[in-house]
């Protein structure tokens, strides 16, 4: 073994692997900032550059982007309130608080810091994994992933502030909007309504997007105002460096989590991401600034969704069984240039196994040392007036979604949930609470089914679901001794009270949609209709309990006349339909125009309406977005809506 160590240590400080490592560094960084992208899309676009090539050389730059997309995604979500990848959607529940506080530099130091030893922890633990984990990972079946996605439901009640009821009604909600496509005991369709788009389900992508950056954007365009209300970036990178090593024990125990949660086939950054911050919340002693700017929100699922590559690399390299969607793709990358994963893998070629675990720590300091290099810089874009930022904002949102499957019903489905979202945030409903279910719905749906065919009932006798089942015993007792605490009676706010009202018409709503899927699924197969129907009755019987407390006047559902709304300059705010209308008419003009033209058409139109610019300026910077995306979609090989017209006459790229 001392002799496949030495090759692999000489093969690693080489001049062409360090360099190819770089390459792939780089451009993982780009994709993690880029919002929707992510790690399947990155290596997606390298696998018709690695074919046949030689492995010492592909493999750097495929790790090198891997390792590092997890951590330049905190860009846009702790700066704009964008998840970059999947795995940031829980660093912005107080990255994105921390920015608009003038802190921007702090919380991307922290994030930064805490990615990289979280991304050190999953190398060493995948160097270990390779002598001693085997066992571990062929002991863990489907009953202890299923008590898993149970243990990261139970969680959810540390997400939903004041309100518990309406965060587990929302974790139902994300339950069966998550059922939608095939069931996976049956393969029978439910809530599709005959559409081959829904037919796969919503990507996970638009959820995010919806849930998080619709609602986001339009609450600072409606305050007219920069992202930051401080003049100032606070005491910047190396403040948030030293809070993470302070914190070094919420560190190892995220990043266990991720490597732990990592490993299991299916799960991957999004619930790592969520798990580890949900462990924050229940471990803090104070935990009243969650979800306001707390820096422990940010530093937990950011150690935690780098450690997940260690992790998920375990059983893609030991087994041959993709950890996550990316690992799924890195896998083929692997099958091309000639290297069969498995336990041949670790006996004929252990060389290139150390060179995998090695390019992914070295990765991780050069992406953390980039990062932090340019996190100061990039957090004055929190001090530009926001109108000046959110048509490109808006634009590079519906691109982002539009690459989840390059159909129109993308972009359709993240304005409706878009919208949704909006009223969520005002309403005081866990916006989080739904991603969870969402992220979680397919994966409890199969286990439930897995468990039962496979074992029986009597996968309760397993040993691992019993540490896990005390694991979940654990968390409730934690979660009952939360106490909640009142939030300040203001207009706006995650919790704020509103009129009775739309409140009543918006808890109608959610009980039709219920009552709806009960409907849809009725016909089906036993195994196909059990867990959409089970999960709808459940939320019903919350939804009776909301509506009974809405009569009540329980302290959630204060009066308050929210038709009146004011900016922060005492002058009458724009109602949300103002700000639906502008979304909207993007969607309106690239139908009509296609994407390059209904962006410069859009971008001119906004900065000199709704930004005040001149005509000129406004001209220029919609060149500039139409530049940059036409580039992005020639290098990266990436599709852009058509038009009308498009559809009638024949234009040179990038028009076309």
């Amino acid at each position: 073994m001392s002799g496949e160590i030495l090759q692999g240590l000489l093969t690693l400080l080489s001049v062409k692997h360090l360099f190819f490592l770089l390459l792939g560094t780089l451009l993982g960084l780009v994709v993690g900032i880029l919002p929707g992208l992510g790690g399947i899309a990155g290596l997606s676009l390298l696998l018709p550059f690695v074919y046949g090539g030689d492995p010492t050389l592909v493999l750097p730059m495929m790790i090198g982007l891997l390792a590092v997309t997890n951590t330049s995604d905190t860009f846009p979500a702790v700066l704009l309130g964008i998840p970059g990848t999947s795995s940031a959607q829980a660093t912005i529940q107080d990255g994105f608080p921390l920015a608009q506080r003038g802190e921007a530099a702090r919380a991307l130091g922290a994030a930064f810091s805490a990615s990289l030893l979280g991304g050190l922890f999953g190398a060493l633990l995948l160097t270990l994994a390779i002598q001693f984990a085997r066992p571990l990972i062929l002991s863990v079946g489907f009953g202890e992933q299923l008590m898993l996605v149970m243990l990261a439901l139970t969680m959810v009640g540390m997400l939903t502030g004041v309100s518990a009821l309406k965060g587990l009604i929302m974790c139902g909600v994300g339950l069966l909007l998550g059922s939608i496509g095939a069931a996976p005991a049956t393969a029978e369709y439910r809530l599709t309504f005959g559409t081959n788009y829904l037919s796969d389900g919503i990507p996970l992508v638009i959820v995010g997007l919806a849930m998080f950056a619709v609602p986001e954007m339009v609450e600072i365009l409606r305050r007219r105002t920069t992202i930051s209300s401080i003049p100032e970036l606070g005491s910047g990178t190396l403040q948030g460096f030293r809070e993470t090593l302070r914190h070094k024990w919420l560190v190892v125990r995220c990043s266990a989590l991720g490597v732990l949660v990592g490993a299991l086939p299916g799960l991957g950054g999004s619930v790592t991401n969520w798990v580890a911050y949900g462990h924050a919340v229940q471990t803090a002693k104070d935990r009243s600034l969650f979800g306001k700017g707390d820096i422990r929100g940010v530093i937990g699922p950011e150690s935690a969704n780098n450690a997940d590559n260690g992790g998920a690399l375990m059983p893609t390299l030991m087994f041959g069984i993709p950890g996550s969607g990316s690992m799924a793709v890195f896998l083929g990358g692997l099958i091309l240039i000639g290297v069969e994963p498995g336990i041949g893998m670790m006996e004929r070629h252990l060389d290139l196994t150390f060179i995998i675990v090695w390019s992914l720590a070295l990765a991780n300091v050069i992406g953390t040392g980039i990062c932090l290099f340019l996190a100061r810089p990039i957090a004055r874009l929190t001090l530009v007036p926001f109108n000046m930022l959110a048509p490109f904002m808006i634009v590079i949102i519906y691109f982002a979604a539009f690459q989840a499957t390059r159909a129109w019903e993308d972009l359709i489905t993240l304005f409706v949930l878009g919208v949704v979202a909006m009223y969520m945030k005002r309403f005081g409903w866990s916006r989080p609470a739904l991603l969870i279910g969402f992220v979680l719905s397919m994966r409890l749906d199969a286990s439930v089914y897995q468990s039962i065919q496979v074992y029986g009932l009597s996968f309760l006798e397993r040993g691992g679901v019993q540490i896990m089942l005390v694991l979940i015993a654990i968390s409730i007792f934690f979660a009952a001794r939360m106490k909640p605490h009142r939030e300040p009676l203001t207009a706006e706010g995650p919790h704020a009270p509103v009129n009775k009202k739309p409140q009543a018409i918006f808890l109608s709503l959610l009980v039709a949609c219920c009552l709806f899927v009960i409907y849809d699924a009725w016909h089906l197969a036993f195994l196909g209709k059990v867990f959409p129907v089970s999960v709808a009755l459940i939320t019903l019987a919350l939804l009776g309990a909301a509506i009974v407390q809405l009569g009540r006047n329980q302290p959630n559902y204060v009066f308050f006349d929210s038709e009146r709304e004011w900016g922060i300059d005492d002058r009458p705010a724009h109602s949300d339909l103002h700000f639906q209308g502008w979304i909207l008419a993007l969607l309106a003009t690239i139908a009509v125009l296609g994407f390059i033209l209904g962006i410069f058409v859009y971008v001119t139109t906004f900065l000199r309406v709704k930004a005040g610019s001149r005509w000129q300026w406004a001209i220029i910077g919609a060149l500039g977005a139409v530049a940059l995306l036409s580039l992005i979609g020639y290098f990266l090989v990436l599709d852009y809506p058509k038009g009308l017209l498009q559809s009638g006459f024949e234009l040179p790229w990038p028009l076309d």
